[in-house]
């Protein structure tokens, strides 16, 4: 195998490692914590055979520590909460899956079904409420079936890069019809505000309708509840058995929650709809607030520079700004993707620039046909 290749899944499980024993340590589920260790320690001893397959071709190399893209997943995670790093894990322990039976297949060896044991650890993790309880900030603003694919961080990301692609796209449009500082200063202006404006009234109507539907929900499964609840606790006993327990356990656990019809109905709102009563879904206003603010940040980039200088140098100034902006957002969707910072940061701005060239292009001829 080549060692380049060797050297990059070497990097993946130590990465790897290195995040289950970080979200570890602050884990207040003694349960959860100890799951996400034993994680770690498995990925250590494949990072150990990794470097023996690695120190074959290259004797001296050394064991590499944590690569910066996880150290600032990390720090993400402690923002946005921790389920955009187990989501990212989930599909790092799936890769690992595919390979190992891809491996075994080309050297005629029978698989053992055993290959998937640490993708199906990792999503059971996702779906653990201590993760989040356990998360950061955002974390506690998004239920808990919303999570997967850290859903806040992906949020953020996009509501940023539709401000600034959209806004750059307009703003270099209007300059491209050589129309006065004010003009294009007003027009940007109009963009963003129209563009914040929309984004926060769709993530309110998405939210609030989310939260309406997980009401609806509820509200029949208490109409059920009152008029079949042993029907209702025979489903809540295979929902436990499905999660892994036997007959017994799962029928005590039901047992208990039937005791009266407020823990019943709690136990058949998390277990059965997997909806976090308190939040329902999260709160619209909160979420057309922050969509409100990061489509802002983003649309003002390219725009600020007209508020000081005009001209060409304005134009530059914009463009350099809408650069720097767009490989900082194509690197922050690295911490999604898992992909080289340098490739996606590249592409968002070689995709923002051909935006802009185009609607400069558009803006020129206009101008043109206009002063004609």
């Amino acid at each position: 195998m080549n060692v380049q290749k060797l050297k990059s899944q070497l990097q993946t499980e130590v990465d790897t490692a290195f995040l289950y024993e970080s979200i570890a340590a602050i884990q207040t589920d003694a349960n959860l914590a100890k799951v996400l260790s034993g994680l770690a320690e498995i990925e250590n001893k494949h990072a150990t055979h990794m470097l023996e397959k690695v120190r074959t071709l290259e004797p001296d190399y050394k064991m590499p520590v944590a690569s910066s893209r996880a150290k600032m997943q990390l720090k993400a995670g402690k923002y946005f909460g921790y389920s955009s790093i187990i989501s990212n894990l989930s599909n790092t322990e799936r890769e690992f899956a595919e390979t190992a039976i891809k491996d075994k297949k080309a050297k005629g060896i029978k698989a053992s079904g055993f290959e998937h044991n640490h993708l199906n650890i990792i999503e059971s993790v996702s779906q653990n409420e201590a993760l989040n309880v356990s998360g950061g900030l955002l974390s506690k603003f998004e239920s808990r079936h919303k999570s997967v694919g850290g859903n806040a961080l992906r949020a953020a990301v996009l509501g940023a890069n539709d401000g600034l692609v959209s806004n750059m796209s307009l703003v270099m449009g209007v300059a491209g019809a050589a129309v006065s500082n004010n003009t294009i200063l007003l027009t940007g202006i109009a963009g963003l505000l129209a563009g914040a404006i929309s984004m926060a009234l769709g993530e309110w109507l998405s939210v609030q309708s989310s939260r309406e539907l997980n009401q609806r929900q509820i509200d029949l499964e208490l109409e059920e509840l009152e008029a079949s609840p042993e029907e209702e606790k025979k489903e809540l006993v295979l929902l436990y058995q499905a999660k892994g327990m036997n007959v017994e356990e799962a029928q005590k656990l039901a047992e208990k929650a039937f005791e009266n019809p407020e823990t019943a109905m709690d136990a058949i709102i998390t277990e059965e709809l997997g909806i976090d009563k308190e939040e329902l879904g999260g709160s619209a206003w909160e979420a057309a607030i922050a969509s409100f603010i990061l489509f802002s940040i983003g649309a003002i980039i390219p725009l600020y520079p007209f508020i000081f200088i005009n001209g060409e140098k304005a134009i530059l100034l914009s463009l350099g700004s809408s650069v720097i902006g767009l490989f900082g957002i194509g690197a922050a969707i690295t911490l999604l993707t898992a992909k080289s910072i340098w490739f996606s940061g590249f592409r968002q701005v070689l995709f923002g620039l051909a935006a802009a060239a185009v609607t400069y292009g558009i803006g020129s001829l206009i101008g043109v046909s206009l002063a004609g």
